[in-house]
């Protein structure tokens, strides 16, 4: 194994960790047991084409015995072919084994639970009867199926003794890989790491590990059980799941890989990418301040910070993950601690280049701004150093004429937009899933060049039902770079649509400065 180092630093001690792990993911079952979430059967079939195509090893596509529709799916995901496993969730009954038979998966997942807690009160078994129930469900899977995962359910508040009891009867029985589930997320990662060394050194069999995030220690935990000798962990994308969720897929893997150098087959490049999608599916925004994935892992406002990333990445990132690795970028942001290199850096990449004293008005206008409590967004900074250098206003490219909306409880929101586009009238209209859905829709349908909508927020600025709204958007152009623009009004399909036109106007500026450089 080689251990992620940065110049000849070594980040962990003391670790039995295999130089491979493979990844077993449960967005699909484990994911979708989160509060508010559900997904529809093309968004199911969709995470499981983008988990196959990263590299996950093993999919867990559902729980085939809870209802007719989970079948269904399960049946649908197993059909695609995917160069990825598929596993079905069972109890330890018959009737789920066979539900899971049904659906042609290749590995069937048996759990019961063995806490004292958990076993008198949910299922109301005896040790001895679930040891006896144990033994009989898994050669039952055997005669059907050739891998068998076996889950000692609550194992972490199992007496360890009888744990260990219970895994053996597993394994004897024929199950092909054992799971340690924190199922509450109360273990610490010393205990893991004693848990998973006993239970490796006398169960022979390999160990994958199930680990929920209520006192926010899944991934930790999860580690811990690698260096201890598990072989395989299951995580969720952006950690989704039951109450707090689970280990996160990005976060797990980023640490076996850059930390450890562990070979998880994963694909890295494209963890940003899954973790939108899933995101977008599910409804649920995800943190900037997401380890990994979040808008703000890789940026930076402050000047010392931004100094250092400028002249040299990892003065103020890890250095053993970049940006790149993740399919991430990096950016400098814009606040009341940016200094003057970020500033110049920033309009230096919209091909502005103000004096040194005409830098320091700018910058000091950015955190007067900024120091009042408002976000200075890329068009803020822009239009300050305009003024500052006293330079001509720029003829934009995109000018609104008129918008119309269409809406109501009965009608599918449509938008109209008439608009000039470097002199030429355009007209366009189309659907969303609101009015401000449909407008933007309906704008990035006449803009010249396509952009990509990366972040769009809506906050009150005023109380009452005659609100002032304030609406900040960010875009991404082909080449990856982000702009953002804002926009207040008491309209807020106004203050959206000029949020966006402010926004796009500033990529074909930037477009513009591009071929003249290059002319």
């Amino acid at each position: 194994m080689h251990p992620g180092t940065l110049k000849r630093t070594v980040f962990f001690t003391d670790s039995r960790a295999k130089s491979n792990v493979t990844v077993f993911d449960t967005t699909l079952r484990d994911g979708e047991q989160t509060p508010g979430i559900s997904f529809t059967r093309e968004e199911k079939l969709g995470i499981a084409e983008q988990l196959s195509l990263i590299g996950v090893h093993t999919i867990e596509a559902g729980f085939p015995a809870s209802s007719d529709a989970e079948r269904e799916i399960v049946k649908a995901i197993r059909g695609l072919g995917l160069d990825t496993q598929v596993c079905g969730l069972a109890r330890s009954l018959a009737a789920d084994v066979d539900a899971c038979i049904d659906c042609d998966v290749d590995m069937v997942h048996v759990f019961i639970p063995t806490s004292d807690v958990q076993r008198e009160y949910t299922i109301r078994k005896t040790r001895e009867q679930v040891l006896e129930a144990t033994g009989d469900i898994i050669a039952y899977a055997r005669d059907h199926i050739g891998q068998c995962m076996f889950s000692a359910m609550d194992a972490t508040r199992t007496d360890p003794d009888y744990l260990i009891e219970v895994y053996r009867t597993a394994v004897d029985a024929g199950a092909t890989i054992i799971n340690v589930p924190d199922t509450v997320g109360v273990i610490t990662p010393t205990a893991m790491k004693h848990l998973i060394t006993r239970i490796d050194r006398e169960v022979n069999c390999p160990i994958d590990v199930h680990c929920h995030n209520d006192f926010g220690l899944a991934v930790a935990n999860t580690i811990a059980a690698v260096e201890s000798g598990a072989s395989q962990v299951q995580v969720t994308v952006n950690g989704i799941g039951e109450r707090a969720g689970n280990a996160d897929l990005a976060q797990t893997v980023m640490v076996l890989s850059s930390i450890y150098g562990i070979d998880t087959g994963i694909r890295t490049t494209s963890l940003v990418e899954t973790s939108r999608l899933v995101s977008r599916y599910a409804g649920m925004s995800i943190p900037a301040t997401q380890p990994i994935v979040g808008e703000n892992a890789f940026a930076h406002e402050s000047g010392i910070h931004s100094h250092g990333v400028i002249t040299r990445s990892d003065t103020f990132e890890p250095g053993i993950m970049t940006p790149e690795m993740v399919g991430h970028r990096r950016r400098l942001k814009l606040g009341k601690h940016a200094g003057r290199h970020a500033v110049r850096q920033m309009l230096a990449e919209v091909h502005m280049e103000p004096a040194d004293a005409q830098l320091d008005e700018i910058v000091l206008r950015v955190k007067g701004i900024a120091g009042k409590g408002k976000r200075v967004t890329d068009a803020d900074l822009y239009e300050i150093a305009g003024s500052v250098m006293q330079l001509a206003p720029d003829e934009k490219t995109l000018i609104l004429q008129d918008v119309a909306i269409m809406t109501g409880n009965h009608v599918i929101p449509t938008a109209s937009v008439r608009a000039t586009v470097e002199g030429v009238e355009h007209i366009f209209s189309s659907v969303g899933n609101g009015p401000v859905d449909a407008a933007v829709r309906a704008i990035l349908g006449i803009i010249p060049a396509p952009v990509h909508l990366k972040e769009f927020n809506i906050e009150a600025i005023s109380g009452g039902t005659d609100a002032l709204g304030h609406v900040t958007i960010a875009v991404e152009d082909e080449r990856g770079r982000v702009f953002d623009a804002s926009a207040s009004s008491d309209d807020i399909i106004l203050a959206s649509v000029e949020a966006v036109i402010n926004a796009i106007n500033l990529v074909c500026r930037t477009r513009k400065n591009d071929r003249k450089r290059d002319e």
